[in-house]
């Protein structure tokens, strides 16, 4: 199965579906005529992908057998899954490593065409932050695997997360580190829409790709550009501590730690050349903060 640049109706998998990014990529790949296929675990809410007439096969990263079945005449596969999710027996171990390993193992096995992987910007040289660094080893595995795979590099998300959003209903910025220290943002949108042009771009096949906003940032300049678009002041505040982690582990709660002291040192900025070549536009930072605005003032009168 070959994938060329047309507009070919596909078969896609999408592994995380019922999440933050994978969500957005189901609602891209529906748009542009793809036919969708979602891996849901048992459990999960699946009313708004039932809504959409999409295709559901039950099953986990887990569980290899459930992988083989929800594979079958599929075409492309699309991943956002991360271990450090809602369920507390996800883990790096159990989704990132071994559940990477067998989807890919899985899709090998059945021929798929392409592999999409959302891998982290700056994976390769954040030996000390674990989440980022396994998804460097991920993207070894489909190297080492001869899979045809294109892995997109994502910088630290700016909207999509109540956590953030609430706040910024407020007139607050969250987050911690130094707050003069520029590093690379990007609305979820934007990295649904560049997964979902990787299913058929016939010039990404085993490219890695950062993605970000036209310039990295610092807190303070994100803090103004939010006042400018918005007409309002916006102060920074601190991110609520310990019991902002809810049920998280120390263990997850020291890798977060570890990756807020990776963003203080300066490296985390995309390289934004193959991102406006195969993805153009390259989302701005006016467009994308006005894009938040509009995010939190929805999310603040919705019905809880």
């Amino acid at each position: 199965m070959s994938v060329p640049g047309s507009a070919e109706r596909r078969r896609v998998l999408v592994v995380g579906s019922t999440g933050t990014v994978g969500g957005r990529v189901v609602d891209q790949l529906l748009r542009t005529g793809h036919e969708v296929r979602a891996l849901t675990r048992a459990g999960s809410d699946v009313h708004a992908l039932l809504a959409k007439k999409v295709d559901l096969a039950e099953g986990d990263l887990t569980d290899p057998d459930s992988l083989a079945r929800a594979l079958r005449n599929v075409e492309v596969v699309v991943t956002t899954a991360q271990g450090y999710g809602r369920r507390p027996t996800d883990s790096l171990e159990t989704v990132d490593d071994q559940g990477n390993r067998n989807l890919a193992d899985a899709a090998s096995d059945a021929g798929v065409a392409r592999f999409v992987f959302t891998s982290i910007l700056k994976c390769d040289v954040a030996v000390d932050v674990p989440h980022f660094y396994q998804k460097k080893l991920t993207e070894d595995y489909l190297s080492r695997k001869g899979l045809p795979f294109v892995a997109l590099r994502p910088g630290a998300f700016l909207g999509g997360s109540p956590w953030l959003l609430e706040p910024i209903a407020r007139g607050e910025l969250p987050g911690m580190g130094p707050e003069d220290v520029a590093w690379t943002y990007i609305h979820p949108d934007d990295v649904a829409r560049s997964l979902a042009v990787a299913v058929d771009h016939p010039d990404v096949v085993g490219k890695k790709i950062d993605l970000g906003m036209d310039h990295a940032v610092t807190r303070r300049e994100l803090a103004r550009a939010f006042s400018s678009v918005s007409g309002r002041e916006f102060k920074i505040s601190a991110f609520g501590g310990r019991a902002s982690f809810g049920n998280r582990s120390q263990r997850q709660i020291n890798d977060f730690l570890a990756m807020v002291n990776f963003f203080a040192t300066g490296k985390y900025v995309a390289d934004r050349a193959q991102q406006a070549e195969f993805f153009p536009p390259v989302p701005t930072v006016e467009g994308t903060v006005s894009r938040v605005l509009q995010e939190a003032v929805v999310s603040s009168t919705a019905p809880h």
